[in-house]
């Protein structure tokens, strides 16, 4: 028996008259899932996460997480709503004069103490838990290493391990590869993977690439101009669709999916 993740109905967002971020959004995610979020850049992907989260507030709408309603939590049931809740974000959002360890430590900053957090003092078993969430992340060896040291695709695993350290059963992750070249952005992808398949965490993540679509994603939905525009399977995603979601003269950056007059690879 599947259970809902995250329902969203009726969402909407109006940042001043002239900017509607998100209109009448509805969609629900299943526990378990690997969702994933496409469109153009300002389609209003970036803030449905947001939204989600609570980090900005909906002008519209209700949200549920795990059957418990985020719209109006405030003070502690909001920090306890979003302990739920790991975020990966394209910048990778690290503190860079700390070590390594220290950044994926914040990742329990809803657990610990705010006293041993403002020192920076945590427990052995966190420290632990931490070493190992570095291990799983293939970090193990840099702990100690200043976090602006390492490369753009280590300080983005850094980040994985930060989520993973967190313990949540929701992870959202905003064009996390975005900022990493290419070679790169698969071993990011199947880290996030891991907590999906492995840890039962469910995922809902923004992204660009066709051929990253096809290959982590369980479902596929689209936002064209703040509003929902597609749903369906990654293996339903076809050139048309593409077209359909980035405009007519969009051509998707793969050879993977589409052969390179635009029409369906047949190989």
């Amino acid at each position: 028996m599947s259970h809902e993740a995250v329902r969203v109905e009726g969402l909407s967002k109006i940042f001043d008259p002239d900017v509607r971020a998100l209109t009448d959004v509805d969609l629900t995610v299943e526990e378990g899932e690997f969702l994933v979020v496409i469109g153009l850049s300002g389609s209003g992907k970036s803030t449905l996460l947001r939204c989600i989260n609570r980090l900005i507030d909906p002008t519209e709408g209700r949200i549920w997480l795990f059957g418990e309603e985020m719209t109006g939590a405030e003070g502690a049931r909001l920090r306890r709503l979003r302990t739920q809740i790991g975020m990966i974000f394209q910048q990778f959002n690290l503190v860079k004069r700390h070590t390594v360890q220290t950044n994926v430590l914040s990742g329990s900053l809803g657990r610990s103490s705010l006293l041993g957090t403002l020192l920076l003092r945590y427990s052995e078993e966190e420290q632990a838990q931490a070493r190992a969430a570095l291990e799983r992340v293939g970090l193990g060896g840099r702990g100690r290493s200043r976090a602006d040291r390492l490369s753009g695709g280590q300080q983005q695993r850094v980040a994985v391990a930060r989520a993973l350290m967190q313990e949540p059963r929701l992870i959202l992750a905003d064009e996390p590869v975005a900022s990493l070249d290419p070679a790169l952005r698969h071993s990011v992808m199947r880290h996030i993977e891991a907590l999906n398949r492995e840890e039962g965490m469910t995922v809902v993540c923004t992204l660009h690439d066709v051929d990253l679509i096809q290959r982590y994603a369980t479902r596929l939905v689209a936002l064209r101009d703040g509003r929902l525009v597609y749903e369906g399977r990654p293996d339903e995603f076809d050139a048309d669709t593409f077209r359909d979601i980035y405009g007519t003269d969009a051509e998707p950056a793969t050879s993977q999916l589409f052969g390179t007059d635009g029409e369906e690879a047949t190989a």
